[in-house]
């Protein structure tokens, strides 16, 4: 036997290694589809071996995929993965072909893997089951569908990795509960807290209602009989005393609004702001007022709630009239395209634009945020009287709606009020 040198064994092994690396490259040229055909040196010369294109395709597209991807015979032993699956679950390519796809099942999902590999050969299927990676079971979906090679008939299954999804799942379940936890804690304090205004709004109007009566009885029959800053006292207490009644009514009013009132019904809104003039008719006289409405779309809604907003807007605008100037207040409205205010005008549109607009004193629109806040008040009250609910009931009201409310003002000239409502409640999800 003839022996080599130390430099003739390295040579050779350095030739072998050469070798090797051509073959893993003309391999992997094989699996990603970069080669059609191979040439071989053999014994006879040089030798032609064809790779099919639709093959070539194939592969190139299995190999990319960000899934893993295996092809299995009829026992279940791997005939082709992809470098994805092999990532998977963390072992060399080389490993995964020719093992039983049972080896990387977690032993909870082996029989419903079972069912879905049966049934994977007469139909396309899916379903989830935990593969092990290492010390740890992945939840993967796999996806079935039987293939015609020339080798017959195999499996070819693509695998989702469902932990991302999962944890998502988790985290929105974990979302959910915690929602549900806040809402009903929501409606028990709603609930709650409509109770107490009730009862608080009542029994605070009895004893309300007393000091009314009283104060009025001393100031019609023994006014004379008091000294003059007594008197002073006594007015004072009467005009608090009203103002705590109109609060107590507001507040009952908002509170009420939190129940579920969806009674709508179709109604024309140019009778029911004319019919309001008759609320208003001795300050409307007072203040010299000239009132303009127009006519009205008719539109589903519940006609006390909406003859409260135009109560509530026409008072504010009556009330916060200039001195030097009588009230000017225009009414008018259209149907529109959309919810935009700046929607273009439409005769069948599905939504109704209101404006209400007077000429009084206007607020400084860096103020804006400040007029539908429940108890927010832009001028002193005792300037202007008001308990500063009036425009919040009116967003609430809105709102229960589907619609909404804006202003637009200029100081010392005037706002405009505009409110858009769907025609019909039914075209607004709930």
């Amino acid at each position: 036997m003839e022996t080599k040198t130390y430099e003739e064994l390295v040579n050779e092994v350095h030739h072998l290694r050469l070798q090797l690396e051509d073959a893993n490259d003309a391999i992997n040229a094989i699996r990603t589809g970069q080669v059609d055909a191979l040439v071989v040196h053999g014994k006879t010369g040089h030798q032609l071996y064809t790779l099919k294109t639709a093959d070539q395709t194939y592969r190139l597209f299995i190999e990319k995929m960000t899934e893993g991807a295996v092809t299995l015979d009829q026992h279940a032993v791997i005939l082709y993965s992809n470098s994805q699956f092999a990532s998977m679950v963390q072992l060399p390519l080389s490993k995964v072909i020719g093992l039983s796809f049972y080896d990387f099942i977690s032993p909870a999902s082996k029989e419903h893997f079972t069912t879905l590999y049966n049934k994977g050969w007469k139909e396309d299927c899916k379903g989830e089951i935990a593969l092990i990676n290492k010390d740890k079971h992945i939840d993967f979906q796999l996806s079935f569908t039987s293939l015609e090679l020339d080798e017959g008939v195999s499996l070819s299954i693509i695998l989702t990795d469902l932990t991302e999804q999962k944890k998502t799942q988790r985290q929105l379940k974990q979302n959910n509960e915690q929602l549900e936890e806040i809402n009903h804690a929501l409606e028990v304090s709603n609930h709650d807290l409509q109770q107490f205004a009730s009862v608080a709004s009542h029994d605070l109007q009895e004893p309300l209602r007393k000091i009314q009566i009283y104060s009025k009885v001393l100031k019609e029959k023994h006014a004379s009989d008091l000294p003059p800053l007594a008197n002073t006292y006594l007015d004072k207490i009467i005009t608090s005393s009203e103002r705590m009644r109109v609060l107590i009514q507001d507040i009952l009013s908002f509170s009420r609004l939190s129940q579920k009132d969806n009674r709508f019904e179709c109604t024309n809104l140019t009778l029911l702001a004319r019919e309001l003039l008759k609320d208003f008719e001795l300050l409307i006289e007072e203040k010299k007022a000239t009132i303009v409405i127009d006519e009205l779309p008719e539109i589903e809604v519940n006609p006390g709630q909406i003859r409260q907003v135009l109560q509530n807007i026409l008072s504010n605008a009556l009330k916060f009239s200039r001195t030097d100037v009588p009230p000017f207040i225009h009414i008018f409205g259209k149907r529109i395209c959309d919810s935009a205010y700046d929607s273009a005008t439409d005769i069948d549109g599905p939504f109704a634009c209101i404006h209400i607009t007077d000429n009084g004193i206007g607020f400084d629109e860096k103020y804006i945020s400040n007029v539908f806040t429940l108890f927010k008040r832009l001028h002193t009250k005792d300037k202007y009287e008001g308990t500063g609910i009036g425009l919040a009931i009116t967003k609430r009201i809105i709102e229960k709606h589907n619609g909404h409310i804006l202003a637009h003002s200029t100081e010392g000239k005037g706002s405009d009020f505009i409110i858009v409502l769907p025609v019909k409640q039914q075209q607004v999800a709930n």
